[in-house]
């Protein structure tokens, strides 16, 4: 993880606008108890609340963060289902991201604090708790919405995962798919299903889309990164 932070850069503040480089970051950690289980989280809250440039949406109902232990909430999704805090680790500590009724997260990239399209060159995360390969995924798509590629997340059961893309031959990203696990959290999981959350975001800056008559197709060259990670106790 380390690594992929170094490709992408230095770490840029979270306020309004686009440096043109470097790498932008969420760790859910400052995400308020107002915002977090067992409420819903807004899918703006990071181009509005906290400008980096993202907005969330998905097939299901919205999302959750996980609560702290200081609210008085089960941690780790406990709120959803009692095992989750045995199931789920934390990167860093304490929150986690999910989506609700889905398995499947879109993230939608914009100029940080405007409504403006924009594009990124890499994305990673860390997920916990991967049980089967090729299933848990980033899927990339261009200005046009064309498929760049699926990548697969490493397999570590009760454990962390890191999978990081960079692309090096002119791509320009402007969603990400996620699909974690088989299937969504749920009060009682079959045994056979792969239940997968995830916790801190790492993604190259977001810039402004070029107008929709300048877009060119490049051949995919990637830069893939998958890392298995120990438990961390300190905040990232």
């Amino acid at each position: 993880m380390d690594a992929y932070r170094l490709a992408l850069g230095t770490l840029n503040p979270n306020v309004v606008g686009s440096f043109g480089s470097g790498r932008r970051e969420i760790n859910w950690d400052g995400v308020p108890d107002a915002a977090s289980s067992p409420n819903s989280f807004p899918a703006n809250f990071f181009n509005s609340n906290s400008p980096r440039g993202v907005v969330f949406s998905t097939p299901g109902t919205g999302f959750q963060v996980s609560a702290t232990a200081a609210s008085g909430v089960g941690v780790r999704f406990d709120n959803i289902n009692a095992t989750y805090s045995i199931t789920f680790q934390t990167f860093s500590p304490q929150r986690l991201f999910t989506a609700i009724n889905s398995n499947v997260t879109d993230v939608n990239f914009f100029v940080p604090g405007t409504l403006t399209q924009a594009f990124t060159t890499g994305f990673g995360a860390v997920f916990t708790d991967v049980d089967l390969a090729n299933t848990t995924s980033l899927q990339f798509f261009d200005l046009q919405n064309n498929s760049l590629g699926t990548f697969f997340v490493p397999a570590a059961n009760l454990g962390l995962s890191f999978l990081g893309v960079q692309f090096d031959a002119g791509e320009k990203v402007s969603r990400v798919r996620i699909t974690s696990g088989s299937t969504s959290l749920g009060s009682s999981d079959n045994s056979l299903a792969d239940v997968v959350v995830m916790d801190d975001f790492i993604y190259a800056e977001p810039q402004a889309a070029p107008e929709a008559s300048s877009l060119m197709l490049t051949c995919a060259g990637v830069g893939l990164i998958g890392l298995m990670l120990r438990r961390r106790t300190a905040k990232a």
